[in-house]
């Protein structure tokens, strides 16, 4: 007979809160985001997912009313998974084929138009101007490799490290995720084939190419868009030879094979972790010990041996990422017994308060939730303990959310105070895919 526990009870508390706020982000049309000193009012269309949806200016939370590709996939992909005990299936389909036409409908955007047409930059406030992008970054513009866009369906014009290729593999996931097995109507099912199809071939295209990290910060060859990528084309290829599209599935099998061998160079024997990128020179950096390994493990999914739950080099990457947050982190030292580590991304970061991140604890006990599911049968010793050191990260997660369970992007090292954005759907999305994972562990 199971026992119920407190972090049960906070559990059962806490998820609808976070399906009711993760929801605020997909469509909110409601919602309309002044940029003026860029020029530009917001107002969300239906199937877009903004990152978060508290209008801010960095005054002093930061403006993340965007639709990233990635985030927008993360919380499409926990969408599918929320217990229907919380949320109709029904709304959940509408959420999903909303967020596959507006995803289509960014394909009509190009960056000449804004270059030869009207003269928006006039809109601009001077003092942003060092802020926008030039007309021949406008001009060269693929979509697909943007960050992010606008909820509206408008190119972003303000500069932003770009490429950045994760997100269109994570979309891929996402999609075939949601369609397998499952018809939406003769009309959205065409549209999800179109967008699969179209983005598939994106990823065969790119994936070669260095990019910025999921992070934004540095262009390289990144482990986390890698896997995705290879997890993507592999599971694509398996939807194109369903379509009969031989040729190109074969392909993606093949391309899918070759990253997985590029991705056995990321471990490092003797630090005993995966690094989270391998720059041009190759040395060694300050980030290369990086959540991104860890939520590249949970979001790539499958049962490969390797580079997924279930390769016990990714746990020793996590056992590093726990010793030097333990270390860096004041909020870590002297905590209760049961409750795990609060982890952030990566040591030295600085972004706002440098601290732990939601969905980097919530990123942790996820991996443990799925390799115990992994090992069950095999191992029950282990499975138990990983089950446990999943249970307490959550409990770190409990301890630092109010009683209202809203979830920032941050909670800082120091005090645990909410930092960074109000309000992220990633926040909400991680703590939705953590607890279901809880449930197959």
């Amino acid at each position: 007979m199971s026992v119920i526990t407190d972090l049960d009870r906070w559990i059962e508390r806490q998820y609808p809160v976070a399906v009711r706020n993760m929801q605020l982000a997909i469509s909110a049309t409601a919602t309309v985001k002044e940029r003026p000193g860029f020029g530009q009012t917001i107002t969300p269309k239906r199937g877009s997912v903004v990152a978060s949806p508290v209008p801010a200016s960095y005054d002093p939370d930061p403006d993340y009313f965007f639709h990233w590709y990635r985030d927008s996939a993360v919380v499409i992909d926990a969408l599918r998974q929320i217990d229907p005990l919380w949320l109709d299936s029904d709304i959940a389909a509408v959420h999903f084929c909303d967020f596959v036409d507006f995803s289509l409908e960014l394909n009509a955007l190009r960056g000449a138009d804004l270059v030869e047409g009207p003269d928006w930059r006039a809109k601009v406030a001077e003092d942003y101007r060092q802020f926008v992008r030039e007309d021949a970054d406008l001009a060269s513009v693929v979509v697909r490799g943007e960050t992010r866009v606008n909820p509206d369906g408008s190119l972003d014009i303000s500069r932003w490290n770009r490429p950045q290729y994760d997100g269109i593999a994570a979309r891929v996931l996402a999609v075939l995720r949601w369609a397998s097995g499952r018809s939406f109507g003769v009309r959205h099912d065409d549209a999800i084939a179109t967008l699969l199809d179209e983005d598939i071939r994106f990823v065969l295209a790119h994936w070669r190419e260095p990019s910025y990290d999921i992070w934004e910060e540095e262009k390289a060859h990144h482990y986390y868009t890698l896997r995705i990528e290879a997890a993507a084309l592999e599971e694509g290829a398996s939807w194109l030879a369903a379509q009969g599209d031989a040729a190109t599935a074969q392909r993606a099998r093949a391309d899918a094979a070759e990253i997985q061998g590029r991705l056995h160079h990321f471990w490092q024997p003797e630090p005993g972790f995966y690094r989270s990128r391998l720059t041009e020179d190759g040395k060694p950096t300050p980030k290369d010990l990086d959540i991104a390994v860890i939520l590249a493990a949970i979001h790539a999914g499958g049962a490969l041996p390797t580079h997924s739950p279930h390769d016990i080099r990714m746990e020793a990457t996590l056992d590093r990422l726990d010793a030097i947050f333990e270390e860096d982190y004041a909020i870590n030292r002297g905590r209760p017994e049961g409750r795990g580590i609060a982890l952030g991304r990566y040591r030295g970061d600085e972004y706002y308060s440098g601290g732990a991140y939601y969905f980097s604890t919530q990123a942790a006990a996820e991996f443990c939730y799925l390799r115990a599911a992994a090992l069950r049968g095999a191992d029950p010793a282990a499975a138990d303990r990983l089950k446990a050191r999943g249970d307490a990260y959550l409990e770190t997660i409990r301890a630092f959310t109010p009683d209202n369970g809203e979830m920032s992007e941050q909670f800082d090292r120091v005090t645990g105070e909410h930092s960074s954005a109000k309000h992220l759907a990633w926040s909400y999305a991680g703590f939705i895919t953590a607890v279901e994972a809880r449930k197959r562990a």
